[in-house]
């Protein structure tokens, strides 16, 4: 090492500007080629990558997807139940009858007042009535 030592003390280093503006930079074809290369392999594998990986995303979702909507089913298969309990609540004989009597002031009427109406039923045609033993047979209408 003593000996570069010495060789290199005596060298003088001159600042002499360099143009390198001349300079043409040929292309090498053989380079040029491995890049191409090179980058089809990393988009090979890309390719690869996401052709493997977008499936399997997909799935998950779909199963978080169903999970969400089974619990959102589940939840309003119980807000039915409730809202059919309350419905048949509301519809109770006993409470519409408490509130009839209790809020709009109306009584029951005697038993002698009850006129029952009814309305009949059309037959269709060719259809036959029946009747009691005492009426005889059944008349064709």
């Amino acid at each position: 090492m003593k000996v570069r030592e010495d060789a290199l003390a005596n060298v003088t280093l001159l600042g002499r500007a360099v143009d390198n503006s001349q300079v043409v930079r040929e292309v090498d074809p053989r380079m040029s080629r491995d890049i191409w290369l090179l980058l089809l392999l990393v988009a090979a594998l890309v390719g690869g990558l996401v052709l493997y990986a977008w499936p399997n995303l997909e799935l998950r979702e779909a199963a978080r997807v169903k999970e969400q909507m089974s619990r959102e089913r589940e939840r309003l298969q119980e807000e039915n139940r409730k809202l059919r309990l309350e419905k048949a609540t509301l519809e109770s004989l006993r409470r519409v009858e408490t509130i009839a009597v209790r809020d709009l002031g109306l009584v029951v009427p005697p038993p002698e007042s009850l006129l029952v109406v009814e309305r009949p039923v059309p037959t269709t045609p060719g259809a036959q009535l029946a009747r009691g033993k005492d009426e005889g047979e059944a008349i064709p209408r």
